[in-house]
């Protein structure tokens, strides 16, 4: 199942709780991740500081477990929006089931 992963701020963060070093830590776990095959795609939104995942695992938790490896995630810094994703069922109306 592909899940897309929207950043979510909190509240009350203060922009010095994203250091340079749980930044890095960050990286290596989303490249980590990404090898793996659990986060199949990575971006950051043009119009704003937040990334934009996308992942291929069994479930929504699942997803969400996967995420909370992430240190950002781990340490509250940050959350994410999963959101469920499923293929588009529109081309049946044109070839038929």
């Amino acid at each position: 199942m592909k899940i897309l992963a929207m950043e979510r701020d909190l509240p009350g963060v203060p922009d010095e709780s994203f250091s340079e070093t749980v930044l890095k830590e960050e990286a290596l776990r989303a490249w980590e991740l990404h090898r793996s095959g659990e986060i199949r795609e990575l971006y950051f939104r043009a119009d704003r500081d937040a990334a934009v995942l996308v992942l291929e695992c069994d479930s929504a938790e699942r997803a969400r477990t996967i995420l909370s490896t992430l240190p950002l995630v781990r340490d509250r810094l940050i959350e994410f929006d999963i959101i469920p994703l499923t293929a588009y069922p529109g081309f049946e109306r044109l070839f038929g089931k």
